[in-house]
C-alpha cells in the first residue's frame, strides 16, 4: 500500500512567520508612499497623472501583486488541512465589511470614481475562491495562475461591459474607479502565493522560517504586518487629512485648466508615442474639448455615459489626424 507523504498528511503546525509579517508591513509602507504621493497630486502640488503612468504606474502593480501574493501565502497556511471556518468566517467579515465600508464612503465622496471592487474586495473573493485549490498540486495551482493572469488578453469581450460584469475585469471599456483590482488578471497573484507556499511547505522553508527571530528594529514593520486590515483603513484618511490642513496654511500654485489637462495628457500619452506625436495630439483632443464645451465635465468627473462616448470618439479622431500629420505636412 502506498505510503502517504508525511509533507502533505501532517498538520501544518508552525509558529507565526515573522518573515510573512515583515514582507506584508513592507508592502503597507509601500502602499502608504504611493497614497501620499496620491494625495499630492489629488491636492495639485503633483502634475496631473503622475501616478498613473511610468514607474509610479509600476510601483502600484507591484504593491497589488506583493500584497495579493501574500493571501495566497497565508491562505495555504491556515487552511490547508482543513478549512477553520470560524477563523475564515471572522476575517471574510472584516475584509468584506471593510470593503463595503469603503464602497459607500467613497461613493459619498466620490461618486463618478467611487471604489466599487478594490483590493479588500478582491482580498474577500479570492479568499472565497482559493478555497477550492488549496488541495490541488502545486504545479496546477501554477498554471491555473499563469492563466488566470493572462485571460484578459484573450477572454476581454464586450459582453462584459454591462456594470455587473465590471468585477471581472474582462469589460472592453475600463469602468471609472479610483481603485479597480477585478478578478481577472489579480486573482492569478493570489493563485501564485499559494503555489509558493505548497512548495515552501514540502522543502521545509516554512519550518526555517519559523525558527528565525527578526531584529528588534523590525518590530514596527511586524507590527504593522500583524494588523494590516486596521493600517489600510486607517492610513489614507489620515494621510488625506494631512495634506488637505497643509493645503490651507499654503495652497498649491493651480494651473489653468488648459494648462493641466496638456501636462496630464501629454504624461500618459508619452508611455506609447513619441514627444512630437503627443504634442500634436493633446492640442488637438484639448481644442476639441474645448468646442464641445466638456473641459469642465472631465476636470471634475461628472460626465454621462454620452459624454464619456464623446470624448473617446474625439480623442479617436484626434488619434488618426495626429498619424496622417507627417505625410501631409510632408506633402506641402
Amino acid at each position: 500500500m502506498t505510503q502517504p507523504d508525511p509533507a502533505m498528511s501532517a498538520p501544518v503546525r508552525h509558529r507565526r512567520i515573522e518573515a510573512i509579517d515583515l514582507a506584508r508591513g513592507v508592502a503597507l509602507i509601500a502602499m502608504a508612499i504611493y497614497h501620499f504621493t496620491w494625495d499630492l497630486e489629488f491636492f495639485r502640488y503633483v502634475e496631473a497623472g503622475t501616478t498613473t503612468v511610468g514607474g509610479w504606474k509600476l510601483f502600484a502593480r507591484s504593491i497589488a501583486s506583493s500584497f495579493l501574493f501574500l493571501v495566497g501565502v497565508s491562505l495555504f497556511l491556515a487552511h490547508a488541512r482543513g478549512v477553520r471556518w470560524r477563523g475564515f468566517g471572522i476575517r471574510m467579515a472584516m475584509v468584506a465589511g471593510a470593503a463595503l465600508a469603503i464602497s459607500i464612503a467613497t461613493y459619498v465622496a466620490m461618486p463618478d470614481t467611487f471604489i466599487f471592487f478594490g483590493i479588500l474586495h478582491q482580498i474577500a473573493l479570492a479568499s472565497l475562491l482559493g478555497l477550492a485549490f488549496l488541495r490541488l498540486p502545486w504545479a496546477v495551482v501554477l498554471v491555473l495562475a499563469a492563466g488566470v493572469i493572462a485571460a484578459p488578453a484573450w477572454l476581454t469581450s464586450s459582453a462584459f461591459d454591462p456594470a455587473w460584469w465590471w468585477w471581472t475585469g474582462l469589460s472592453e471599456t475600463r469602468p471609472r474607479s479610483n481603485d479597480f483590482v477585478p478578478l481577472f488578471p489579480w486573482f492569478g497573484a493570489v493563485l501564485a502565493g499559494m503555489a509558493a507556499a505548497m512548495v515552501a511547505e514540502r522543502s521545509g522553508l516554512f519550518d526555517r522560517l519559523s525558527r528565525l527571530t527578526a531584529p528588534a528594529w523590525t518590530a514596527p514593520l511586524g507590527f504593522l504586518g500583524r494588523h494590516s486590515l486596521a493600517f489600510y483603513l486607517i492610513h489614507q484618511p489620515a494621510l488625506i487629512g494631512c495634506v488637505f490642513l497643509f493645503s490651507q496654511l499654503v495652497p498649491p500654485q493651480v494651473e489653468t485648466p488648459q494648462v493641466q489637462f496638456r501636462q496630464a495628457c501629454e504624461r500618459t500619452c508619452s508611455a506609447e508615442r513619441d514627444e512630437e506625436f503627443c504634442s500634436f495630439y493633446c492640442v488637438c483632443v484639448l481644442d476639441a474639448l474645448e468646442g464641445e464645451n466638456l473641459l469642465d465635465g472631465l476636470f471634475s468627473g461628472r460626465q454621462n455615459e454620452s459624454e464619456r462616448q464623446t470624448v473617446a470618439a474625439l480623442a479617436a479622431i484626434c488619434t488618426d489626424e495626429t498619424e496622417r500629420r507627417p505625410a501631409t505636412g510632408g506633402n506641402q
